[in-house]
């Protein structure tokens, strides 16, 4: 069993709470309230920010050259392309630029884009992509997953299945899964032990995304910086 298998494993009960989330569920088969769908666009328009943010310091922290590339070329698609068609996509469900750029955060989105951050920052750099993997490889799963059930009929629903569920994505996911057992070949046993840790807190805070979302759980203004 490869390392990304074996984190896999050890937090599938929250991986399967993802596929059977109402949130993930109602998109399946079309029945999620639109309201809740776009307040997740909204949500996650904000934590692609922080994501481009992350993909630098991953950038900066990797310890070969061809990583340090891979990621640096990831975050420039992060911010210079995939927020571009974020807009375009949010625009076809109502929501402006305006509304994306004036949006503030939720407290789940607060809390994963800071647990991210943090560990991009204190922790070590196989850490990192241990927490950085269930943001990529999950949402392939969950697409190919709903694919899987078949397209529902509500038009913007189909078309974010279908493009979470693209060989594009999974080529992205099962890079990240290799670049994570690279990692874990060259750390040991404490190492491994944080990236297990990484790994289950990252894929709570997806969990926790989900639910924010189908919640529509009201942002919160951030208390002054002292």
């Amino acid at each position: 069993m490869s390392f990304s298998a074996e984190l896999r494993e050890a937090a599938a009960p929250v991986w399967e709470a993802h596929l059977q989330h109402p949130f993930v569920r109602g998109i399946g088969d079309g029945s999620l309230p639109e309201d809740r769908f776009r307040f997740y666009v909204r949500q996650d328009y904000l934590f692609l920010i922080d994501y481009g943010r992350l993909l630098a310091l991953a950038a900066a922290r990797a310890p070969r050259l061809e990583w340090m590339r891979r990621f640096a070329s990831l975050a420039q698609s992060v911010l210079e392309g995939e927020m571009a068609l974020h807009r375009q996509f949010a625009a076809r469900w109502g929501v402006t630029t305006e509304q994306l750029e004036s949006e503030r955060t939720a407290p789940a989105t607060d809390a994963y884009c800071d647990y991210l951050l943090r560990t991009a920052a204190l922790g070590d750099f196989a850490e990192l992509v241990a927490a950085l993997l269930p943001c990529m490889w999950s949402y392939s799963e969950i697409g190919r997953h709903l694919a899987a059930g078949g397209l529902p009929e509500h038009a913007g629903y189909a078309e974010w299945i279908a493009m979470y569920a693209s060989d594009q994505f999974a080529e992205l996911a099962a890079w990240c899964r290799e670049l994570t057992d690279a990692a874990a070949a060259e750390a040991a046993g404490p190492g491994r032990r944080r990236m297990h840790a990484a790994f289950r807190a990252s894929s709570e805070h997806e969990l926790a995304f989900w639910d924010s979302a189908f919640r529509a759980e009201e942002p919160q203004l951030r208390p002054p910086a002292r």
